[in-house]
């Protein structure tokens, strides 16, 4: 007797659980996605824009996003990420404390961004960075020589100067990569390019001033930005459930802990170009 009731309770226990999943697979969703931080991995997020892209019980994904903005690789790979998703779902971002620069750049894609008033946002433009020790290493008498393929292999080493050749090189790619964050802005934001460069110059707003520059759609907080993606995805008559996607952390920030493997992960990624706020 006893047998047969446990296997009865196990049994319900199951139709429970499966009637649970269903339950959850058929309930209309929003998905919220943080981006927090400088830009520079950006697999982990783009797996998150994916999942929301392809599960059908999501109707609309609010992006958090507060970043100082990062590697213009990175920046751009979920800037494309975010572009895809809008073309199957509704898209609202929430800027935070700070989304500059790259934290700009990968707001853009949205149907709506919003902004506290106290934001930090702007801070368009581009920079990449030259340290010269040279000085330093003969005061010290140290000589590094290079062995290199080409005169410009060598163009960011620390242990030389740059000559005015090297210099306006550098300036010609910035300059490159700045038009594509104003070609990205523009073709999502209502404002005409040569308006865009009078203000985008590195300058940052508030996201009081942000709005009235057309940067973003309107002002609020995350709440808001999830009743406009109920708003827009019909489901405003509705409770949808608000489901966060979260990134899995990865075997060696489990075992030496998040502040440890954020440092390991910034060496070696010094050098490049940056939609980056300046500190």
């Amino acid at each position: 007797m006893k047998k047969k009731i446990a296997i009865g309770i196990i049994a319900l226990l199951i139709v429970m659980y499966i009637v649970s999943v269903v339950v959850y697979k058929l309930q209309s969703k929003i998905a919220l996605i943080k981006i927090n931080g400088v830009i520079s991995d950006y697999i982990s997020t783009i797996k998150l824009i994916d999942i929301a892209k392809n599960d059908d019980s999501i109707k609309a994904v609010v992006i958090k996003v507060d970043s100082p903005g990062g590697a213009v690789g990175a920046s751009q790979e979920i800037y494309r990420a975010i572009e895809k998703l809008r073309d199957k779902k509704t898209v609202v971002v929430s800027m935070g404390n700070v989304a500059a620069s790259g934290g700009y750049y990968v707001s853009v894609p949205a149907n709506v961004i919003y902004a506290d008033p106290g934001t930090v946002t702007g801070s368009i433009g581009v920079i990449i960075q030259h340290v010269d020790f040279s000085k330093v290493l003969n005061k010290i008498g140290v000589k590094v020589n290079n062995i290199k393929s080409g005169k410009n292999k060598d163009i960011l080493y620390p242990n030389h100067p740059l000559t005015p050749e090297q210099k306006e090189l550098l300036q010609r790619t910035v300059m490159d990569v700045y038009n594509q964050f104003l070609d990205a802005i523009v073709k999502y934001r209502p404002i005409e390019k040569k308006v865009l460069k009078k203000y985008a110059d590195g300058r940052v707003f508030s996201g009081k001033q942000a709005l009235e520059l057309k940067l973003v759609d309107k002002l609020g907080n995350t709440q808001d930005a999830i009743d406009e993606a109920k708003k827009l995805a019909g489901l405003d008559q509705e409770h949808p459930m608000i489901v966060e996607l979260k990134k899995e952390k990865p075997l060696l920030e489990q075992i030496l802990g998040s502040k440890l493997t954020g440092k390991l992960e910034n060496i070696g990624t010094t050098s490049g170009l940056y939609y980056l706020m300046s500190f």
